[in-house]
């Protein structure tokens, strides 16, 4: 048990101590230092995703806390079934999306994109994964918040099927058919802006 009267510093945390590890022990002790661990740790991947959903500075900025907040209080429900990472991002991307609904920014993610039922031809990986990153983000501000996310979680966070299929609570097979539609979207939106054949 921690000593009360020297409580636990931040400094004292071993750089090397898991995410899983600092929950626990956070879970133990109650001690703000192991929180303030996982803050440094995540507070700027969360704003990156924030700024990348939400498109908004200020709003992103108070989205950090707020998700920080929740993860506070939800700290004891982590089961540690995925990684500390996916959680978190589970949470952040929830929290974005309910925002966006919210303030009906984006209305295509109050429903399901159900007009096209065929088989979406693949994009190669490549084609993203070498693309200039100016025109990356370029088309990636262009194309929809849940085809943008998907897109993302798969290729910026390297999340796998499975992670992102428990995120979004869909099938393996559901989540490889939006990657691909969301590929083809992103195809789609690159050969109008930039006028190439691609």
């Amino acid at each position: 048990m921690i000593n009360l009267l020297f409580p636990l510093l931040t400094k004292d945390i071993p750089k090397a101590m898991s995410d899983e590890d600092i929950v626990k022990e956070y879970l133990s002790t109650q001690n703000v230092a192991y929180f303030d661990v996982l803050y440094k740790r995540y507070s700027g991947k969360i704003f990156g995703k924030c700024i990348s959903l939400l498109k908004d500075e200020e709003d992103a900025e108070d989205s950090v806390q707020e998700i920080f907040m929740k993860i506070l209080l939800n700290m004891s429900k982590f089961s540690g079934k995925s990684r500390f990472s996916t959680w978190i991002y589970s949470i952040t991307y929830n929290y974005c999306i309910d925002r966006i609904r919210r303030k009906k920014k984006d209305p295509s993610l109050l429903v399901e994109d159900l007009s096209n039922h065929d088989v979406p031809e693949d994009v190669d990986d490549v084609f993203l994964l070498e693309m200039e990153i100016g025109r990356l983000k370029v088309v990636l501000d262009e194309i929809p918040t849940k085809d943008r996310s998907i897109l993302l979680m798969k290729y910026q966070d390297e999340m796998s099927i499975k992670e992102i299929g428990h995120l979004l609570d869909k099938s393996e097979s559901a989540i490889k058919m939006k990657i691909k539609r969301a590929k083809q979207k992103f195809k789609k939106v690159y050969s109008e802006i930039y006028k190439e054949a691609v």
